[in-house]
């Protein structure tokens, strides 16, 4: 009989196995790593089937780490080992234990990562990483490596993708577009956990000011600018802003 987490780790090497060739040059280790990114909570239950924590948002991570080490320099194998395995145990954002999923995912990295035969020294720098890119861990990153991964795994929190993994992830949790006595939360506290519009207030916005590496904090500037926007015209097309504001907002439309 195949059970749920088999059948979830077969779904995920399908996923991966057409797209190994994109973590190029470093495909033999999406190999290695990717199939073992299943792990719920428990470390036996499968992951929940979360598309803002897919493989998707592992090549986005990719894409934007390499980005920024092409600047900064950095250790590339370490970096693809830290961006292949940040997620490897999920939790879901409304677990008690969310703010430690990121020290759970490093504990793992670091059990791959010596059954693959990496040095005590080179696994400590990845199980870091992993450990400190997390907002909600509120771990100070050490490393450069570290530092990158923070920026890469951010990045994908503002913009347009972060508007659609923030929208996404409120319906898979249930919540509300948005307060409509008070949408924009000028008379009562933010609650991003029931409330999908109090999350940009709450957390993406202040996202994007607190970048590690000088060429994260410029990639962030398009992507900041972009979700202040989305909030001025979704804003104003529920009421709870003047249309005057998108004529401020794009004075030459």
């Amino acid at each position: 009989m195949i059970t749920g987490k088999a059948r979830r780790v077969g779904q995920l090497e399908t996923e991966f196995m057409a797209d190994w060739q994109f973590f190029a040059p470093f495909e033999h280790l999406a190999a290695t790593f990717l199939a073992k990114t299943s792990t719920g909570v428990d470390g036996a239950n499968d992951r929940p089937n979360d598309g803002a924590h897919d493989g998707a948002h592992l090549m986005r991570v990719w894409t934007n780490a390499f980005a920024i080490c092409a600047i900064e320099g950095g250790d590339r194998e370490l970096l693809a080992a830290a961006v292949l395995l940040h997620d490897c145990v999920a939790v879901e954002k409304n677990s008690p234990l969310r703010a430690q999923a990121s020290r759970m995912a490093a504990r793992r990295s670091g059990e791959i990562l010596v059954a693959a035969g990496w040095d005590a020294e080179r696994v400590s720098k990845v199980e870091h990483a992993v450990a400190a890119h997390s907002f909600s861990a509120g771990i100070a990153p050490e490393t450069l490596e570290a530092r990158i991964l923070q920026d890469a795994d951010r990045l994908d929190a503002i913009g347009m993708i972060g508007v659609a993994r923030c929208f996404y992830t409120a319906g898979r949790m249930g919540s509300a577009l948005y307060d409509t006595a008070d949408p924009r939360a000028q008379n009562r506290e933010l609650n991003d956990a029931a409330f999908a519009l109090d999350h940009f207030r709450a957390k993406l916005l202040r996202l994007g000011d607190g970048f590690q590496t000088p060429t994260g904090a410029t990639m962030a500037q398009e992507r900041k600018r972009r979700i202040a926007e989305f909030m001025v015209l979704f804003e104003t097309e529920i009421g709870a802003l003047d249309h005057n504001a998108v004529g401020l907002l794009r004075p030459n439309a």
